[in-house]
């Protein structure tokens, strides 16, 4: 028997953990807000059909915004970072040419996490290594992978939800493993949050006052820096300091420094001093390993990113 959905009271209690789930398949902050109204107004149309009896609200939510985010993927690129397209620069002087044409993933910031339930996230299973390795599938193989291996549906559950069969599924999750199998970083272990924030306080602080020595202490021998829209990266710890000289060379020694999280990693806003202030320079979001090693650092600079975080464009040079 139908019985009506109250979206208000209902629906939206779920709408932070869509937005995580339609972030994962569409690798946009952007797009995953559209896909998850999308989904908002399905439901609204649809709530006289919705039967309690054949699939709990959440499972019914998740059918209508994972198929609406394999209609949005069709005829998309995927949404690669630096890393995803070719090997590593080994040229620290390379030009920093932005390549905006390029439909760059995006970073979550945490602020939009929202879920006093806990529903939300499984620990790592928001890193942006993991989403760009995701990117790599095609769509209906990104779907099963992360309705079966994050969100822990059950092969019928997805099958319903996909309209296809049980050996579909099953099928289709063993291509996603075996095309994931070699993808650098999907197992990476999780730190504590005490060595993150130590790791990150360390770093920091070598930043801000153009400690490149500092900062190479820090580094796992294989750190991978890369730094969306410019399709370019490094790899390894000497290729990162001779960037990172180049860095405090072109745009001065003196920095402060905003804490921020994103995809449940630690990040932060670098400001560069400009006159009588400090001007907003990049967003940087750090992987960070159970031995306190920075093992990536994905440096965005991008006008897009900036808004969804929020970030103010100045600060004031005592604040």
């Amino acid at each position: 028997m139908s019985a009506p959905v109250d979206t208000d009271a209902d629906v939206e209690a779920f709408r932070s953990e869509l937005l995580v789930h339609c972030y994962r398949m569409l690798g946009s902050v952007d797009d995953a807000e559209d896909v998850v109204q999308e989904t908002m107004l399905r439901a609204w149309r649809a709530r006289e059909s919705y039967d309690p009896g054949r699939a709990a609200l959440r499972t019914w939510l998740y059918k209508i915004a994972t198929n609406a985010c394999l209609t949005a993927l069709r005829g998309r690129a995927r949404r690669p970072l630096p890393s995803g397209l070719g090997a590593p620069s080994d040229d620290p002087a390379a030009p920093l040419t932005p390549a905006f044409d390029i439909p760059w993933l995006q970073p979550l910031p945490d602020a939009r996490l929202d879920d006093p339930a806990g529903r939300v996230v499984r620990r790592g299973s928001l890193r942006l290594a993991l989403v760009a390795a995701l990117q790599l599938l095609p769509a209906k193989q990104r779907a099963v992978l992360v309705l079966r291996e994050v969100l822990e549906f059950s092969a019928r559950e997805v099958a319903d939800l996909l309209d296809t069969s049980v050996p579909a599924v099953n099928s289709a999750l063993q291509r996603a493993r075996s095309a994931l199998s070699d993808v650098e970083e999907i197992e990476v272990a999780e730190p504590d949050d005490r060595t993150v924030r130590a790791a990150v306080d360390r770093y920091v602080r070598a930043f801000e006052v153009a400690d490149v020595d500092g900062l190479v202490r820090l580094l796992t021998a294989d750190a991978v820096l890369e730094m969306p829209p410019v399709p370019l990266w490094y790899r390894g710890a000497d290729a990162y300091a001779a960037f990172m000289h180049r860095v405090y060379a072109m745009n001065g020694e003196f920095w402060r420094v905003v804490r921020l999280d994103a995809n449940t990693q630690p990040a932060f806003a670098a400001y560069v001093r400009e006159g009588d202030g400090f001007a907003l320079h990049t967003l940087q979001i750090l992987t960070v390993t159970a031995t306190g090693r920075i093992a990536r650092n994905v440096v965005y600079r991008d006008p897009t990113v900036f808004a969804d975080f929020a970030l103010p464009p100045a600060l004031p040079a005592g604040g």
